[in-house]
């Protein structure tokens, strides 16, 4: 909780901080860092990237007056310092809880946030939209400025807004948080001096005034025209600065210190008078004022929760269980081992999809492209087409946007291109931006795309392995939770063949993917407490359905529920029915659950799944008032028969579930 005594505490609104000296805001600046490091440590949060936009933060606030200006933050997770200076201190402590601060910006929480933004390259479309906007309301007064990061700057649509706004020469300020000094280095007091030049009223007035007068002298106006061009990219080649950005129609300043706060505002105030697209390029540190983090950004881009010590850091937790990322970064290890023609690319998310150990081992197996999804997914059929086993390791949320590369270039193609789809279904405390609600809907629509979903651990290497022997493309989706594995004896992976677990002819579970685990255990519970027989099925795959194991399913059993970690509109449930239709079958006794026609805010992933009906509780509710509707009768003998305790941990971290065989 903040000090009453802090400078922090007294900062209710932007506002405030124009009544601090520049000593106080340096003050200031150190305890949003140590709030940062006291509250958000503590969370498994965003973290480096916070520490390292402070001074930035700072200074915006102080140029610009964002209750009638416009900011946009790209990617967002870097918007803590943000949150800090604009009422939301107190509630610090919520952020990424259920109920709590949103790890993102918000508009219903602050009329500062404008857009909730968590996918990068985003902000300068958005910002000179808000701009041109703006125009078109009567408000041409109003600033746009757009926060991006180096990473994110590869970004096609990055590119796609410069264009535009160059090409128009709108009024915008796209600020280049460069925290990893990915484009160049600073150059000292030349790069300053030709700064201050740009700056100054007076060299854009002489600019344009002598451009206006020389097209007018014949021969010579043309000719120092050119020559005027000509030095002009010279100086700026020389430099290495810049000279792309120029080119596109910017006015390029930097890179200067994003630490120094005196800097970052002197740049800012005189850059606000300025007109035309202009990039500020301005360097911070990732874990700016915490010496761990600075020394790691990596690890502490969103660290484990952890308390600070003196001598570094003293984890809150440590968790062994093994996860659905585990699995497939192994199993890709396994096939890259075994096959040089396997490829495995990522966007930008080598850590996150576990594949260091890939990249370290198979270096030319393997491709990072950055933030660049679209490319990603038409590099790898370009591989495909040349013979390659291309594999694209790409968040669910991430995935939708090469969409039209997986219709162009993947499926209308019918090329053997794998999506191994990582936090398919609902993510926890990184919310709406990030959950993989929409890839089962999605990938399900395109002839030749087959769709899979491994029902537990021991599913997934085999869907892998099939995956990587199959002539055409393949998405097999996985989301972000620990393993399980369902007792049995599995059966191998044929196209579009279910696996029964159990079969029972009160109920059945037809289970996507790996709701498996939820679904026999919620069988138990039906069975121990109100003697209901009810069956399972691991459906495997969505696309070719097993038509035939569920289409009898759907004839013997009283009733049916499919179960999905996906949006119903279109998903899996929406194939078995479409499925049912086609085959003439009565569905009066079928049911659907999954996640519903809105967006789930953040929360702890296990929250997620019980506000929506995927936890077993959820799922014997569902299964009972399916039961009621169809007439079957059932006596509730109490919680204590039923122990639902059919599971145990393995060695390796992960959680094998019995299934209860029936009492006939």
């Amino acid at each position: 909780m903040l000090s009453p005594d802090s400078l922090l505490s007294r900062i209710a609104a932007p506002a405030d901080l124009k009544k601090l000296s520049d000593k106080e805001l340096e003050q200031l600046a150190d305890e949003m860092r140590g709030e940062l490091i006291d509250v958000v440590g503590r969370r498994a949060a965003h973290f480096a990237s916070n520490l390292g936009v402070v001074e930035l933060c700072l200074a915006l606030h102080l140029t610009f007056d964002f209750a009638e200006d416009r900011l946009i933050w790209d990617t967002g997770h870097q918007i803590y310092p943000h949150k800090l200076i604009t009422g939301r201190a107190e509630a610090l402590h919520t952020i990424r809880t259920k109920g709590g601060l949103m790890g993102y910006p918000n508009p219903s929480e602050s009329p500062f946030d404008l857009f909730m933004t968590g996918h990068a390259g985003c902000a300068p479309s958005t910002a000179l939209g808000l701009r041109l906007g703006d125009e078109v309301m009567g408000r041409p007064d109003r600033h746009a400025v757009a926060v991006i990061g180096d990473g994110a700057l590869p970004s096609g649509v990055v590119f796609e807004a410069f264009n535009h706004a160059g090409g128009s020469h709108s009024k915008l300020l796209v600020i280049l948080n460069d925290n990893k000094m990915s484009i160049c280095p600073p150059v000292g007091g030349i790069a300053n001096a030709l700064d201050r030049a740009r700056m100054s009223a007076t060299y854009h007035d002489w600019n344009r005034r002598v451009r206006s007068v020389l097209p007018t002298i014949p021969l010579v106006g043309e000719t120092a025209d050119r020559w005027l061009q000509q030095l002009k990219d010279a100086v700026k080649a020389s430099l290495q600065h810049g000279m792309l950005f120029e080119e596109l129609g910017f006015t390029y300043l930097g890179p200067i210190d994003g630490h120094d706060l005196k800097l970052v505002r002197s740049y800012l105030e005189k850059v606000k008078e300025m007109d035309g697209p202009i990039l500020l390029h301005v360097l911070t540190n990732k874990g700016h004022g915490f010496e761990p983090a600075v020394k790691d950004p990596v690890k502490f881009h969103a660290p484990a929760p952890f308390m600070k010590a003196e001598d570094g850091i003293v984890p809150l937790k440590i968790s062994t269980s093994q996860t659905y990322t585990d699995a497939v970064s192994s199993a890709l290890f396994d096939a890259c081992g075994r096959d040089s023609r396997v490829v495995v690319l990522t966007a930008a998310m080598c850590e996150g999809n576990k594949l260091q150990k890939l990249r370290a081992s198979f270096p030319r197996q393997f491709l990072d492209v950055g933030i660049c999804e679209s490319h990603a997914v038409a590099l790898a059929a370009g591989m495909a087409k040349a013979g390659a086993r291309p594999v694209v390791d790409i968040y669910s949320t991430f995935l939708q946007r090469s969409y039209d590369q997986i219709f162009q270039e993947v499926a209308l193609q019918n090329l053997p291109v794998v999506f191994c789809i990582d936090r398919a279904g609902v993510v926890g405390a990184d919310g709406p931006t990030h959950h993989g609600s929409y890839d089962l809907a999605y990938m399900r629509i395109f002839p030749n795309m087959v769709v899979m979903a491994p029902g537990d651990r021991r599913d997934v290497s085999p869907m892998l392995d099939f995956a990587l022997g199959h002539d055409s493309p393949v998405s097999i989706r996985y989301p972000r939770a620990n393993l399980e594995a369902v007792e049995r004896e599995p059966q191998p992976i044929e196209l579009g063949q279910a696996e029964v677990i159990e079969w029972e002819t009160d109920g059945m579970f037809v289970a996507c993917g790996a709701m498996l685990g939820a679904c026999v255990r919620a069988a138990g519970v039906l069975h121990e407490r109100y003697g209901l027989n009810v069956g399972v099925i691991n459906a495997r795959f969505v696309k070719p359905l097993d038509r035939a194991t569920i289409g009898k399913a759907i004839e013997e059993a009283a009733f049916v529920l499919t179960v999905e970690e996906g949006c119903l509109n279109g998903g899996f449930g929406s194939a078995v029915l479409e499925a049912a239709n086609d085959a003439g079958l009565p569905t009066h006794h079928v049911r659907r659950v999954g996640l519903p026609d809105r967006f789930i805010l953040h929360a702890e992933r296990d929250e997620q799944l019980a506000e929506v009906g995927l936890d077993v509780d959820g799922l014997v509710a569902s299964a009972l008032d399916l039961a009621r509707a169809v007439g079957l009768e059932f006596t509730d003998i109490g919680p204590a028969v039923a122990t639902n305790g059919r599971a145990h941990r393995e060695a390796d971290g992960s959680t094998v579930v019995a299934a209860t065989p029936s009492e006939k």
